[in-house]
Formats: C-alpha cells, structure tokens, sequence
C-alpha cells in the first residue's frame, strides 16, 4: 500500500509497505513531510513568515487554520528533470520555489497554503519524509528502504 497521498498533479517521493503500524505512524503527525513548491512570482519574506505561522485555508468546508511549519527559499533548485505535463514558460514571469515542512496533511494543504499568501503553487514534489530523502531519484527508480526512521 501507498503511505499517504500525491495528487495527480504533485510529484516526488512515495513511501510503500506491507506493514499497516508502519504506514499509520508516517501519515500521523509525528512525521515531517517536506515539500519543494515551485510558486508564481517571486515569493516575498514575508509571505515565508506567513507560511511559517499558519494560514487559514478551506479543508472539507470550513476554515481551518494550518500548524506552525518549517519554510524557507530554495536558492539551489535540484533537478527534478522535466515535468511530464508543461506548467508554463518564463513568458508569463518568473517563478521562485520554497520550501515547506508539514507534519499535517489536508487535501492539497500547500497548494492551498501558498495560494492563501498570494503566490499558487505550479509545481509541487514531495521532497522527504522523516528521513526519507528524494536525493537524486528519477521518476519511476526505485529504493528499498530497509528501516524507517524519523529525526528526534
């Protein structure tokens, strides 16, 4: 079974067990979930110590108000290689990218975050789960992970 969820316009790093107890820890909020938002325009300070405070976003009809996280600019984008569906070209102005940690997982959360502070997301990867890291992964390459493990 798949432990938690990409949508169908996300990408990145998907965890895959046999072990209910395993899949039930990481989805909790226990786990740090780290994400790699590629955002419309050049995202602000003070957009990153908005995000890092909570914002309020709509989650199954009604307003829910996100934990404190972990966000930061990405100066050093990894190459995450081409996207399969073209988001759009630097003739529609520049695009910066963040980073947000998570141990929450509302449906499509970060979009919704990053929208909420004026900058919607148009990539999204899922860049590390507890120590998990997507490192140097191509889409599709497999790695067994033997133990799960989560920073104290």
């Amino acid at each position: 079974m798949a432990i938690g969820r990409l949508d169908e316009d996300s990408e990145g790093l998907l965890l895959v067990t046999t072990d209910g107890k395993v899949s039930d820890y990481i989805c909790s909020s226990k786990v740090d979930k780290e994400y790699y938002a590629q955002v419309d325009g050049v995202i602000t300070d003070e957009a990153i110590t908005i995000l890092s405070k909570g914002v309020e976003i709509g989650f199954e009809g009604t307003k829910y108000l996100t934990k404190n996280c972990k966000a930061f600019k990405v100066e050093v984008i990894p190459d995450f290689g081409p996207r399969a569906k073209k988001i759009r070209d630097d003739r529609h102005g520049p695009t910066s990218w963040v980073s947000i940690t998570v141990n929450e997982g509302k449906f499509r959360q970060i979009r919704k975050m990053t929208a909420a502070v004026g900058f919607p997301t148009l990539r999204l990867v899922r860049v590390r789960i507890g120590e998990v890291h997507l490192n140097n992964l191509k889409a599709g390459e497999v790695l067994e992970v033997s133990e799960f493990t989560v920073k104290k």
